[in-house]
């Protein structure tokens, strides 16, 4: 027996550029919802739940995959953790869409900086993992910034860990349903248990401010009616690359949308960055440079030892 060949190069390269394209788009993503305005983060949200809802059932139709969409809906456990997914991810969404529309985007990036050491914490606690040193020091080192920019700053970043646990907590589930559920097939269910509220939203925002769509403009509404295509195109693209290439490279590559996220903060929008802000930023930095050198040691670690055990008989 002789190991399995590795995949093609010309794969991994494709992999890694899917996951990059959706990590990009996931980075400017700030300044498309900011064209937005004056529409409301609630009534964006319920667009971008019902056009996903709309956009994923075109997929289905033009890729012709209703037969295992409808496999997965015959299964009540990966329907249950669908629906659970749905609400985590309505969360994360609903949370951007208020720290994007409220001048909060730094906040926002600090929430996707942190994402993976939240990530590892919940590996630990939920699922029983041993750390080893590098990340436990990286952990500390994360609630040291929290500290720092809670004291410093004078406020408590509600967004950026609200960010951080919802999404880590979705990969949690996500995990749980595995390979069983596509990504197009379970971004379909996320959006369908979500439908509610985002009409409900929608009466709401109809009593309160009035719905917008269609009344600011051609433009805006162009924009407004593309939520559900932005949302769906990046998760497709990381989808893809993710199944191609190693966890390391999508490990690596997670940093690029949160980095742009700050640049546009920053140096566009111009939001205050205190002295506090950036001392609690570069400790979340030096916590991801542990975890990311921890996480490729490992890697290297792991690949030596299948080396040596896969050895042609």
């Amino acid at each position: 027996m002789t190991a399995a060949p590795p995949a093609p190069a010309g794969g991994s390269t494709r992999g890694a550029l899917y996951a990059l394209s959706a990590y990009l788009l996931w980075g400017v993503l700030p300044i498309y919802f900011l064209q937005l305005k004056p529409t409301n983060p609630f009534e964006v949200v319920a667009w971008r739940i019902i056009l996903a809802f709309g956009f994923c059932l075109l997929l289905l139709t033009v890729l012709r995959v209703w037969r295992p969409f409808l496999a997965i809906v015959r299964q009540p456990r990966l329907m249950a953790l669908t629906a659970l997914a749905g609400v985590l991810i309505y969360v994360n969404w609903q949370t951007y869409l208020i720290g994007a529309l409220t001048d909060r985007v730094i906040e926002t990036s600090l929430g996707y900086f942190a994402n993976p050491i939240v990530t590892v914490l919940l590996g630990v606690i939920v699922l029983r993992e041993r750390l080893r040193v590098l990340p436990w020091i990286a952990v500390g080192i994360a609630v040291v910034a929290v500290v720092v920019i809670v004291v410093g700053y004078g406020s408590f970043p509600w967004i950026a860990l609200t960010l951080a646990f919802s999404f880590g907590f979705y990969g949690l589930v996500k995990k749980q349903i595995g390979p069983s559920v596509d990504a197009v097939s379970g971004l379909t269910l996320e959006s369908l248990w979500l439908l509610p509220v985002a009409a409900i939203q929608l009466v709401f925002v109809a009593n309160l401010s009035g719905i917008t769509l269609g009344t600011v403009g051609v433009l805006h509404t162009v924009l407004l009616l593309s939520a559900g295509v932005v949302t769906a195109i990046p998760l497709l693209l990381f989808a893809s690359g993710a199944r191609r290439v190693p966890l390391t490279v999508i490990g690596l590559l997670q940093f690029v949308a949160p980095v742009i996220q700050f640049v546009i903060g920053v140096w566009v929008l111009h939001e205050p960055m205190t002295l506090e802000r950036w001392l609690g930023f570069a400790l979340v930095w030096l916590a991801l440079v542990l975890l990311s050198a921890d996480s490729i040691v490992a890697s290297r670690r792991h690949r030596r030892v299948v080396a040596d055990v896969a050895e042609p008989v």
